[in-house]
């Protein structure tokens, strides 16, 4: 997929020399290369994305789990025996 953004950019890079003011080059630029790439890459990221925002809330998931088991409760003493 870098190989074709690469490609890509140097094409509508070479385009972007050829227009006759610098306005049309830089507008060529955004319109034909940052623009469409950035959807692209957006598009295809979601996946990972996804897998990424599962994998961060499974992870939260087991720390809180984690830190839970290993609290004592509430009315324990200094000993772990309950009661006063």
């Amino acid at each position: 997929m870098w190989i074709v953004a690469v490609a890509w950019i140097y094409v509508v890079a070479l385009m972007a020399a050829t227009e006759p003011t610098i306005v049309h080059g830089v507008m060529t630029f955004l319109f034909y290369c940052a623009l469409p790439l950035s959807i692209v890459f957006y598009l295809t990221g979601s996946k990972r994305r996804r897998a990424r925002r599962q994998a961060q809330a499974q992870n939260n998931a087991t720390v809180k789990n984690a830190a839970a088991a290993a609290a004592p409760g509430p009315d324990t003493g200094r000993d772990g025996a309950k009661g006063n």
